[in-house]
């Protein structure tokens, strides 16, 4: 029987109610993590996002992977609420390996293509509270008890690589901001953890079917390529465990601090760790979208996953 490679790591998944962070916490627990799934929306009432998906369901499909999971029903913008979450982690496991900031929880706040004088502020700032303010206050009280053993990982999850997001508009100055500043503060993080031998990086999945995309496009995870319907492009997209594995493979590497500081993505990262999407296949959506989409050539994902 083949060991786990995380069996006995203590992981935080921050923002593991859905999407992402949902399957991000389910493949570190299929590596044999005990991972802390965090968010607002519990079976005990939902956050602003109104969705059906909970942490508790997260945690169950944790366990039903092989590790352990527990729900922690925190709002991390709420500066006591996560230092009693750590409290918690450290009072029950002593130890922090892996923290993973996903926090997102920004979907109906965002107005796409409008100048910044057109955009509404309270949305825009409220959007910059939730996506990047969560991710300070968590590392603020996450990080003295990850650095407590040498080898700690921070994965900050994003949307685009930082070559990308220079180079590119992304639709909006609020969500435009947001995801820039997940990739530096992954930076800022790796240059303070250097010392106490932790590593942090900034992931990027490619075109993500979330729950929330798979209902736009009018799909099931079972019938998704008939999305491509509605866009022809569709078929480069991939499952959210496609960038959980990727977690889980940098977890997993003893040689881990060769990325310190670096904006990486789930396809990037497949090709070095040899991981696949659940279909079997590699997408790599970033390329995809320079290569393809931007170039104007027509829809064709060979070569690309």
């Amino acid at each position: 029987m083949t060991t786990k490679p995380l069996t006995g790591k203590i992981a935080l998944v921050a923002g593991a109610t859905r999407g992402a962070g949902r399957q991000i916490a389910v493949q570190l627990g299929a590596a044999g993590a005990t991972v802390y799934a965090t968010g607002r929306s519990s079976r005990e009432g939902r956050s602003e996002m109104d969705r059906p998906e909970t942490i508790e369901e997260t945690a169950e499909l944790v366990t039903a992977a092989g590790g352990t999971g527990i729900a922690v029903r925190v709002d991390h913008l709420v500066p006591e609420q996560v230092r009693d979450l750590v409290a918690r982690i450290d009072a029950e496991q002593g130890r922090l390996d892996v923290l993973v900031n996903d926090i997102w929880g920004s979907d109906p706040l965002i107005t796409w293509e409008k100048p910044v004088w057109e955009q509404p502020l309270d949305a825009g700032f409220r959007t910059l509270r939730l996506a990047v303010d969560t991710h300070i206050v968590t590392s603020h009280f996450a990080l003295p008890l990850l650095i407590r053993n040498r080898g700690g990982l921070v994965v900050e999850v994003g949307d685009g690589t930082r070559e990308y997001n220079d180079s590119h508009y992304r639709l909006s100055v609020f969500y435009d901001l947001a995801k820039t500043c997940v990739n530096r503060l992954a930076f800022t993080q790796a240059h303070e953890l250097e010392p106490h031998g932790g590593t942090a990086v900034a992931l990027t999945p490619g075109w993500i079917r979330s729950e929330s995309m798979l209902e736009h496009f009018g799909v099931t995870e079972e019938n998704w390529r008939d999305g491509a319907a509605k866009d022809t492009h569709f078929l480069i997209s991939e499952t959210p465990a496609y960038v959980g594995r990727a977690v889980a493979a940098l977890a997993a590497d003893e040689n881990r601090a060769r990325w310190n500081g670096r904006s990486l993505s789930s396809g990037e990262l497949a090709r070095v760790y040899g991981f696949t999407d659940l279909d079997g296949s590699q997408p790599d959506g970033f390329r995809y979208i320079v290569e393809v989409v931007e170039a104007g050539k027509p829809a064709d994902v060979t070569g690309y996953r």
